[in-house]
């Protein structure tokens, strides 16, 4: 029998969910140790009595997996192996009522705005002189840089508003000053990161101010590539595309999720445009930036989905041929708009439509692919697997988009270390290359 109370408490982080989620716990993980605890991420070895789940309550399959892995380390606890479960992040913001009475092992459940309680449970001081200061989960060279908190958009299918509240952007300064110290810590990639990076600076700044913010992020020394993750299309702000051109290490890259091809879901879905008038702003971002890499998501299944609105995006992803592209099946969120409408679009259906998208968006980065082959590429390299060191192009965000894999046996690089690679070989999602300069 394990007796309590002869060890020293080591906490474990483990999270679940999106980049903006990891964020979050990165901040817990560096005010954790800045209060001297013992404190891992994500641990393999199963040692520690302490567990914090970040969960996310996006979607059907996130809450579930958010659901069993509490359940995981709730069993633990009751075997002895854990002494504490606290539970943390959106599933738990979202319905902290319903899960304390269905789950009542958990010790304590906090939002995604109780950092300073979860803290102070944790017997930790929340450090002010630590704002700004984080500590990474990821590899040292790329970090998410979270540049506001929260959505203040009226799509109906979306729950991110009643988890994370309305927009609130971070000071320009602040997130300066955080990006120098991840450079000094050997950060080469800033992942720009928020519900809508096009608001920012709304609430702050009384303007669209994501253009200054890159310019300035831009300036601290050390910074070879700054990425655009979640773009919203409705009032896109085109001087963004002004400092990508000016700019060489602002990525040619956008990842803007305009979740249907059919105007009528658009509206259904609140989102406050048209297909044609999404069609023309690809085509005035792609005239403007003519290398720029377009990464989008899609929704399929939304209530009232016809066959006929189906077409109209498939035919849309078919004529606009993105880069890189996702798509999700709708998830019936309750208190959100969409919850009020039947959802009417049977399951497998939902699914036989998201395998018809991916199935051409699959034959289109095929052929995308094969035009690389010959050319040469600047590829930071991520990390060593198998036989292949496996890095990304300047048009690839780390986990959702294509990898660039190099032999091992016949060249080395460091990972975190930028080289010149002439590709190859071209796959449906991968590129194979050989180093020509380091």
């Amino acid at each position: 029998m394990k007796t309590k109370g002869l060890r020293t408490n080591k906490i474990n982080i483990v999270t679940l969910g999106c980049s903006k989620n990891l964020v979050d716990s990165e901040v817990l993980y560096t005010q954790l140790k800045g209060n001297g605890m013992n404190v891992t991420h994500e641990s393999k070895k199963d040692d520690a009595n302490i567990v914090v789940i970040n969960t996310c309550g996006f979607i059907d399959n996130a809450k579930e997996e958010s659901v069993n892995t509490i359940l995981r380390y709730v069993d633990a606890k009751e075997a002895g192996v854990v002494d504490k479960v606290y539970v943390t992040g959106c599933l738990s913001h979202r319905y902290k009522d319903e899960l304390e009475v269905e789950i009542p092992t958990v010790d304590a459940w906090f939002g995604t705005n109780e950092l300073p309680r979860l803290l102070k449970t944790l017997k930790a001081d929340y450090k002010h002189e630590l704002v700004g200061e984080r500590l990474l989960t990821t590899p040292a060279h790329f970090a998410y840089l979270k540049i506001a908190e929260g959505c203040d958009r009226p799509c109906s299918f979306c729950a991110i508003p009643l988890m994370r509240g309305g927009h609130v952007s971070r000071p320009m300064d602040e997130l300066v000053k955080e990006a120098q110290s991840l450079a000094r810590r050997g950060t080469k990639e800033l992942i720009l990161i928020a519900q809508d990076l096009t608001y920012y600076g709304l609430d702050l700044y009384k303007k669209r101010n994501l253009a200054d913010l890159m310019r300035r992020l831009s300036d601290v020394e050390g910074i070879d590539w700054i990425r655009l993750q979640y773009a919203y299309p409705s009032g896109f702000p085109m001087d963004v595309l002004d400092a990508m051109n000016e700019r060489p290490n602002i990525c040619n890259y956008l990842d803007m999720p305009l979740q249907t091809g059919s105007t009528a879901q658009l509206q259904l879905m609140r989102r406050g445009i048209t297909r044609e008038k999404t069609e023309a702003l690809i085509h005035s971002i792609r005239e403007k930036v003519p290398n720029i890499t377009l990464r989008t998501t899609l929704i399929v299944g939304h209530p009232g989905e016809t066959e006929e609105q189906f077409d109209e995006t498939y035919d849309f992803v078919e004529r606009m041929r993105f880069d890189r592209l996702g798509v999700f099946t709708y998830s019936h969120e309750e208190n959100t708009h969409s919850f009020s409408l039947e959802d009417d679009v049977p399951a497998d259906v939902k699914q036989e439509r998201a395998d018809e998208i991916m199935g051409l968006q699959q034959g289109i980065s095929y052929e995308l692919n094969q035009e690389k082959v010959g050319h040469f590429y600047k590829v930071l390299f991520d990390r060593k697997e198998g036989g292949y060191f496996i890095g990304r192009t300047e048009a690839d965000s780390p986990e959702v988009d294509n990898e660039v894999l190099v032999k091992a046996d016949s060249t080395y690089v460091r990972q975190g270390d930028f080289a010149l690679v002439k590709i190859t070989e071209a796959h449906e999602f991968d590129l194979f290359g050989e180093v020509v300069a380091q």
